[in-house]
């Protein structure tokens, strides 16, 4: 695989993402929620302030950590992603990784630069955020949050009464709040797990594992 192609790849990924986050952002309040389809694709506005699944880490100057964590394997995953195509590894597992890359991009334009272009969206007074604002962003380079929108409750029950400690209580799947970014990273990681045996192989006489080249 070239360069360039995994290039209008990730392009395609970063440009989705950010402009559903914007469309979102700009369109939305904090916590409204509009039906797509059937009751089970949903588009939910909120933010993610920290690391997956809404965890925080630290406060303030957890946060600049995590945002300069995120920059610095980003700019790792440049030199991989060469490496990887230089050394003609299977262009499943390239794309993959770029996929990966890409989402790990997308998330981090958000935590650098969102608190700086946008003011904040109140639930309770309902308002939609607004770019560039004049008093200025809601915070400081690199304490931006993460958007988030893509919600699919496809199921919505209660666990049984005799399930120890959770019986009763009620069951949403698939319940997490995620964005096109954090779907990139997953695909592309489930992909290579699944995969795996496809993009690698071993090879017999010396036993060692070898990416394989093609499609």
């Amino acid at each position: 695989m070239k360069a360039r192609d995994l290039s209008l790849i990730i392009l395609g990924v970063i440009i989705a993402d950010q402009a559903l986050k914007f469309y979102i952002k700009l369109h939305y309040f904090m916590g409204e929620e509009h039906i797509v389809m059937g009751s089970w694709f949903r588009l939910h506005f909120i933010e993610n302030e920290g690391m997956a699944w809404g965890m925080k880490f630290g406060g303030d100057i957890g946060k600049i950590i995590l945002t300069l964590f995120r920059l610095a394997a980003v700019v790792w995953g440049v030199f991989i992603l060469k490496d990887f195509i230089a050394k003609k590894y299977h262009n499943g597992f390239i794309v993959c990784s770029g996929l990966i890359f890409a989402g790990a991009l997308g998330n981090l334009i958000d935590s650098v630069f969102y608190g700086l272009i946008f003011d904040n969206s109140d639930p309770f007074m309902q308002n939609t955020a607004k770019l560039f604002p004049k008093g200025g962003g809601y915070a400081s380079i690199l304490h931006g949050k993460v958007v988030d929108m893509l919600y699919f409750p496809m199921i919505s029950t209660h666990f049984p009464t005799w399930v120890p400690k959770l019986g009763g209580q009620e069951f949403n799947f698939f319940e997490p709040v995620f964005n096109l970014a954090d779907a990139a990273i997953s695909v592309g990681v489930i992909s290579i797990l699944v995969l795996q045996n496809v993009f690698f192989k071993k090879e017999v006489n010396t036993g060692s594992t070898t990416s394989t080249t093609g499609v």
